[in-house]
């Protein structure tokens, strides 16, 4: 997909790497994990209708914005495992870093292995990588892989928090190596 445009949107206080993706001439987008200040993701927009919004996994640094980006017609996209954790505190983490926790938009739209998701013109293939959260995802596009926090620029993401697994996240990294040195991998964080 030559023409895809994506801009990085480093957000909130755990710099969340945010993904606006569009194809020039169409006036919808999507964005993939707004954790947090919405109105900077906005911008990143350029006014463009936010068609859905897709998460690598459903912690609250990947959620935090979606409510002040959505519109009537957004659809919101999570893994069926980790569905819950938008709607719970303790289990999309928030708990542990601010005071009152926060909870995020229901999804409208559960994706699995191997589910393609076309959104503003762009297709996406679901890949199932748990470990870091039992739901966790990434999205290839293109020769592109959006892998929240799977893996990041230095790293892999933690698994002490809730539902996450060592051996489920080296078994995941597994699944990527096809991919490492093929694809230009965009992370979570960093």
């Amino acid at each position: 997909m030559q023409d895809l445009m994506i801009r990085v949107v480093p957000v909130g206080m755990i710099r969340t790497n945010c993904y606006v993706l569009f194809l020039p001439g169409r006036s919808d987008c999507l964005v993939i994990d707004p954790g947090a200040e919405p109105e900077k993701i906005l911008q990143q927009t350029d006014g463009r209708h936010v068609a859905a919004i897709l998460f690598t996994h459903g912690h609250f640094d990947h959620f935090g914005g979606a409510e002040g980006i959505m519109e009537k017609s957004t659809r919101v996209y999570i893994h069926q495992e980790d569905a819950p954790m938008l709607l719970d505190a303790v289990l999309n983490a928030s708990m542990y870093m601010i005071e009152e926790g926060m909870i995020g938009p229901e999804a409208t739209h559960l994706v699995h292995d191997g589910d393609e998701i076309t959104e503003a013109g762009i297709t996406l293939q679901v890949i199932h990588t748990p470990g870091h959260t039992r739901g966790s995802v990434c999205f290839l596009c293109g020769d592109v892989l959006f892998t929240g926090d799977t893996v990041m620029s230095m790293g892999v993401g933690r698994t002490d928090l809730p539902t996450g697994s060592e051996e489920d996240l080296r078994n995941s990294l597994n699944i990527l190596r096809p991919y490492f040195g093929k694809y230009r991998l965009l992370g979570g964080h960093g």
